[in-house]
């Protein structure tokens, strides 16, 4: 992502300019490159290590988060509506994208995590150097400047580990083990700075790039620090850094791993305590202040944030072709769980009742008419930086919560599942549920989550039109597929229990693009359908997995990048059971065509009692 900011130069100061004499011009480097020479700078520097694209679009689109509003439902009622950009059409139908390289496209992740990369190996050489040396253009380092500078290498390191790990989870198929994952492409990890035009870059296998995550991430876990940020939630801080350890290890299946880490993430304090406020429902009139709440410092629950240049908001207000609508809306905002499923809302216009998800009661926003319009949760809003507020024009800005106590929560009940421990595991999927209830709109229809509500909503057995039956809640689950362990097995048993951490995390995730992760490390079924004509496109482990991956970009190709293979997978599993797989029935929503109930504030919906 390019800024270009325009200055123009009074005439008295091109004649002062003109005065200058030719050696003070010749001191002047001839370039804007940014000249590393002290540990503060390096510091400095590393505000920019982060990417300020947004990966949300890309993978939303790509997951069952979102519907074609075009395509007809079940009545036969279709829209004329057109697509925010035509790399929509592309990424929605799982083709490879060609048609735009802005900062919600593929190219943009691309660009900006390997823009954050870059920056890391620029501080990791010169840190390198200043330790060499023992100085930096100051003077020698002392204790103090030393253990600043292990802590910049800290956070260097996980800067590097994780932007190489959105590109593995975007641009690769699934991780597979430790053997599976040699046979899968990878991506360029890249250690050094470019010193050469246009270099010649090897993809490898997911397996190395893997093994090189882990090693930075290792490395910046032992040195990271929080004593020297004045922003820490903009950093990674020690919180974010145990929390990337717990998803990291999760999605490698180690998961004696993730416990200890996703403990050490809560830094000694009760994770309830941390993700108690709900949505603040009572403190804010307008869902863009819930919004920028909820991605905010003050958010005890938030470890880490980012901030994206990215018109990704705007596309559910201005833009309801691809959006969270249908069974996408019925699966997570607007839809049924174990402990609301009889909580029933009213549309005023036509009698039709619906379940609601608790934290979204008078939360949720919407443009559009029911039947085509888009839905859209209190998780995010963007933020305006003018640069000529006379003109209205600047920058859009949207900030993720990339890691918060709730994900963490169950990243580390999913693993106590795999290791056995349903109590621990009841216990995080609880607090993550309670949480929900605190600050709504109560009612006497909520329930208390319990085991056995659980394993009832999320049964496989009884009418597909209740319980996690309904909308597409629940999919087979395929990880043993995926990712053969030796050591863990979805039995089933467990089958209830990781239903309901997958739709939790759903729901929790909605609109980021973390779903499409968790569709690829699960195996998991997406159907869309697209255009007038109700084609239909599918994603599946194993027939249509190849699709699992987003092409790399067509610039990347066009300057010599191999392409990802759209080969069949390599199925071949150690110790995979064929019973871990679960049949349920995805059920689609009748659409009513009907307005939404009446709303009690702007952007929120008022129950009908």
């Amino acid at each position: 992502m390019k800024k270009i900011k325009y200055i123009s130069l009074a005439a008295g100061v091109a004649l002062m300019m003109s005065l200058s004499s030719c050696s003070d011009f010749l001191d002047k480097t001839p370039d804007t490159r940014v000249y590393l020479s002290t540990v503060d700078q390096l510091r400095e520097l590393l505000v920019t290590g982060y990417m300020s694209t947004n990966y949300a679009p890309t993978c939303e689109l790509s997951s069952d988060n979102v519907v074609d509003n075009t395509a007809p439902d079940a009545n036969g009622n279709r829209y004329n509506l057109q697509s925010y950009s035509y790399a929509d059409d592309q990424l929605f139908a799982f083709e490879d994208v060609n048609l735009a390289t802005d900062n919600d496209s593929p190219s943009g992740v691309w660009s900006g995590c390997y823009g954050a990369i870059a920056t890391a190996n620029a501080v990791l050489e010169k840190a390198e150097e200043f330790e060499a040396n023992g100085a930096d253009a100051n003077g020698a380092l002392d204790a103090s400047a030393k253990a600043e500078l292990n802590a910049i290498k800290g956070e260097a390191y996980l800067i590097r580990a994780y932007h190489h790990f959105i590109l593995c989870n975007v641009f690769c198929l699934p991780y597979r083990g430790p053997e599976l994952s040699k046979e899968v492409e990878g991506i360029p990890y890249i250690t050094k700075p470019e010193t050469t035009v246009k270099p010649k870059y090897e993809r490898g296998n997911l397996a190395t790039d893997y093994e090189m995550i882990e090693a930075d991430l290792l490395k910046g876990l032992d040195l990271v620090s929080d004593e020297y940020y004045t922003a820490p939630k903009y950093h990674f801080n020690k919180a974010a850094a145990n929390a990337f350890a717990a998803r990291f290890y999760l999605f490698k299946r180690e998961y004696d791993k993730v416990v200890p880490y996703a403990t050490a993430a809560f830094k000694g304090n009760d994770p309830s305590t941390l993700c108690q406020d709900g949505w603040m429902q009572n403190d804010f009139f307008y869902i863009k202040d819930i919004g920028r709440y909820f991605t905010g410092t003050e958010r005890a629950s938030n470890m880490m944030l980012m901030s994206s240049y990215s018109t990704w908001w705007r596309r559910f207000v201005s833009s309801s072709r691809y959006t969270c609508n249908r069974e996408a809306r019925r699966a997570t905002i607007q839809g049924p769980g174990p402990t609301w499923e009889n909580v029933t809302w009213r549309n005023n216009s036509t009698g039709e009742t619906f379940a609601m998800h608790p934290m979204f009661q008078s939360v949720l926003g919407s443009a559009g008419g029911a039947s085509y319009g888009s839905f859209f949760a209190g998780t995010c809003f963007e933020q305006f930086e003018y640069t000529d507020k006379l003109a209205g024009i600047g920058y859009v800005h949207m900030i993720r919560s990339e890691f918060n106590t709730e994900e963490t929560l169950l990243c580390r009940a999913e693993a106590e599942l795999f290791l056995g421990d349903t109590a621990s595991c009841f216990r995080d999927i609880k607090i993550v549920d309670d949480s929900w209830h605190k600050n709504a709109n109560h009612s006497s229809s909520e329930v208390e989550l319990t085991p056995a509500l659980i394993e009832k909503f999320y049964s496989t057995q009884g009418s597909s039109k209740t319980g996690g039956r309904q909308f597409g809640i629940m999919k087979t689950i395929k990880i043993d597929q995926v990712c053969p362990s030796s050591k863990y097995r979805l039995e089933d048993y467990m089958i209830p229990w990781e239903q309901c951490i997958q739709h939790y995390r759903r729901i929790w995730t909605v609109h980021t693009g973390m779903r499409f992760f968790d569709i690829k490390r699960l195996g998991l079924t997406v159907t869309h359908y697209q255009g007038a004509s109700n084609t239909e496109h599918t994603i599946s482990w194993p027939d249509r997995a190849a699709h699992y991956a987003i092409q790399i970009p067509s610039e990347v190709l066009s300057a010599g990048m191999d392409s990802t293979s759209r080969k069949p997978v390599i199925t071949t599993a150690v110790g995979a059971s064929a019973s871990i797989a679960t049949e349920v029935s995805n059920i689609t929503p009748v659409g009513s065509g009907n307005k939404i109930a009446k709303k009690s504030r702007k952007g929120a919906y008022r129950r009908k009692y």
